[in-house]
């Protein structure tokens, strides 16, 4: 019998975060995993944590966790802010990683990151869980075999509830400043992005508008009024490197009926992935996913499309937010055993942190060209 692969988590607190959410019970899930380690920043969080999720040791100090020789994978579920200092000594340990998206503040963290993996030659993986969507994989697969024929346009609109009504909470106002890198256009706009050029291939060449709708935010659970400078709005225009037209619009502040569309037009038909519902309002990541094709002229011609059991993992999760990492890691774990590269890793994260770059650009040089018509 195959022994578990032994994870160490940092950030695995007992009240909330994202660690809490989706990892740990995504790990509990899969046999291919045991829970060994967690750390959080107090000694008492940490050995609650431990006796919660069943984990034999706690750490205060995240480096401790790492160098531990019964940690095979150390999972950094924490903010944005601090992914390099708590990945590069997991890496120097000759640990595999798997690193929640973003995967640094800048491009030049995320490049040190990854040249960090590729020195240490371990499987680095990068939290983009929505290509796991048991949906996504199958309209990639539907798309790339020529089901709705050749593509003519995607045309994709992503809104999450983070700031309706005005309000943001207290865990969120660190992705207001632009300078913590999490902010609609690294979270909301990479998950999108990625899981775009993931079915339809890579943007080649755009241009983009980005703007601040909400300038202040009254903070929920204190009251304070608090400045934006991250954009909470994302519009580009562009073409894939097909050729293929896009046009994206993401947004946050959504009042009412957050949701996520997909949409590609064929020669042959019309392929949707949409999400909404409980969970839409995080992001496409979190929520779950339908699939819809329309080959019909009828205006009722759009019929969902069945997903397939070989594009889901034999593990049943519930919970939307979980199944997704789950999947994730359950690729991970064929991928550290049978030394194949099939999850998105740190490469593939510093591509769209270059892409990212590249919308920061356009929008730049669309705003010194603005004039008023």
């Amino acid at each position: 019998m195959t022994e578990p692969i032994r994870v160490g988590v940092i950030g695995a607190g007992t009240e909330r975060g994202w660690a809490r959410t989706a990892h740990l019970p995504a790990l509990a899930a899969l046999p291919e995993y045991e829970l060994t380690a967690v750390a959080t920043t107090r000694a008492g969080s940490a050995r609650r944590a431990a006796e919660q999720y069943g984990a034999a040791h706690a750490f205060t100090d995240p480096a401790r966790l790492s160098g531990h020789a019964e940690v095979d994978l150390v999972v950094v579920a924490v903010k944005t802010p601090d992914h390099a200092d708590l990945v590069l000594p997991a890496l120097e340990a000759g640990k595999h990683v798997y690193c929640e998206w973003p995967l640094g503040r800048t491009t030049k963290e995320a490049e040190v990151m990854a040249e960090a993996a590729r020195r240490a030659g371990v499987h680095a993986a990068v939290g983009l869980q929505a290509r796991h969507a048991p949906a996504a994989r199958h309209a990639r697969r539907l798309l790339t075999s020529g089901a709705i024929g050749r593509v003519t346009a995607a045309n994709v609109f992503a809104t999450r509830a983070k700031g309706a009504g005005g309000t943001v909470t207290s865990d969120a106002v660190y992705t207001l400043d632009r300078r913590a890198g999490a902010g609609t256009l690294e979270v909301a706009g990479g998950h999108t992005l990625d899981l775009l050029e993931f079915l339809c291939g890579s943007v080649g060449r755009l241009w983009a508008s980005l703007s601040v709708q909400q300038p202040r935010l009254t903070v929920s659970d204190t009251a304070e009024s608090v400045g934006v400078t991250s954009a909470d709005h994302l519009v580009i225009g562009g073409f894939l490197v097909t050729g293929v037209p896009v046009s994206v619009h993401v947004h946050d502040g959504k009042a009412g009926h957050a949701r996520t569309r997909l949409e590609f037009s064929g020669t042959r038909g019309t392929l949707t992935l949409v999400s909404e519902g409980p969970g839409a309002g995080h992001g496409i990541q979190i929520s779950d996913i339908r699939l819809y094709e329309d080959k019909s002229a009828a205006t009722d011609g759009r019929q969902e499309v069945a997903v397939p059991p070989d594009c889901r993992t034999a593990v049943d999760v519930p919970d939307t937010a979980v199944r997704n990492v789950a999947e994730l890691y359950a690729a991970l774990a064929r991928d550290i055993r049978g030394g194949s590269h099939t999850v998105p890793d740190f490469e593939t994260g510093l591509r769209l942190h270059r892409l990212l770059d590249t919308v920061r650009s356009a929008d730049q040089a669309a705003a010194s060209q603005v004039r008023e018509v």
